[in-house]
């Protein structure tokens, strides 16, 4: 299992859209999430909450029509599920990335070959992304860092 965490920097707080003012590792996420599209991969998003599985279908459908990324949320869609398949539960289908939105490591994210990690700019969030890596680093596995610029 190999476990990558995006560094955001300082001036990476939220994006502003139609929608909300979203965190910037939603928007992060989504854009992995069309990068792996393209690259044939199946993805799992996992969210603290069904408001925040929400936002990122919604961010998701705002991409433009010529690089849409088709994706459901859990149980909706078709029977083996899109390309990129958001919840806040545990997934249905076998998925070979896991997108980790959520605070704490999931129990299931033994399942998956890759997962993915934010750490956000905010003191609080950042703190969590540490205690994660720290799991991780206990766990045997030595996450790999990017700075998402």
């Amino acid at each position: 299992m190999a476990v990558t965490f995006y560094v955001l920097a300082e001036n990476q707080q939220s994006i502003e859209n139609e929608l909300s003012d979203s965190p910037a590792h939603f928007a992060l996420a989504c854009q992995l999430c069309a990068n792996f599209y393209r690259a044939n991969q199946r993805v799992f998003v996992y969210t603290a909450s069904q408001q925040d599985a929400e936002l990122i279908d919604q961010l998701l459908w705002q991409f433009d029509a010529d690089s849409f990324v088709p994706h459901n949320l859990s149980g909706e869609g078709p029977a083996r599920g899109a390309p990129v398949e958001i919840s806040w539960q545990p997934p249905r289908q076998s998925r070979q990335i896991l997108i980790n939105l959520a605070n704490e490591i999931p129990a299931f994210a033994s399942r998956f070959t890759d997962i993915i990690e934010f750490v956000p700019s905010q003191a609080a969030a950042k703190a969590q992304a540490r205690e994660r890596y720290k799991q991780y680093r206990q766990s045997g596995i030595t996450p790999a860092t990017v700075n998402a610029d």
